[in-house]
């Protein structure tokens, strides 16, 4: 059996590569139709996206708060580990005079 061309009579994978393109601009085109007929407006449109990105500077704002109180209670932590180490090591160093 020949081995076939991968562009012969249509059948090979440069002719299922076009009718995957022809399937999507069609359900593109279908998309835009849909959005055109639903009254898809770009003011409307422009209102979601800065309604959505005034939420997520909020989200964002919040979360960075949140980071700077972990932050600091990192810190008082850490600094309380330096002093009860520097304790161990005072009691240590006491009981070995």
């Amino acid at each position: 059996m020949a081995q076939e061309s991968w562009f012969d009579d249509g059948q090979g994978v440069f002719a299922e590569a076009l009718a995957r393109l022809d399937r999507a601009m069609r359900a593109l085109e279908a998309a835009i139709a849909e959005r055109r007929a639903s009254g898809g407006d770009e003011v409307g449109d422009r209102a979601r996206a800065a309604a959505e990105e005034a939420r997520l500077r909020a989200e964002l704002d919040a979360v960075k708060s949140r980071e700077r109180a972990l932050e600091a209670v990192a810190a008082e932590a850490s600094a309380a580990l330096g002093r009860a180490a520097a304790e161990v090591r005072a009691a240590l160093a006491a009981e070995e005079r």
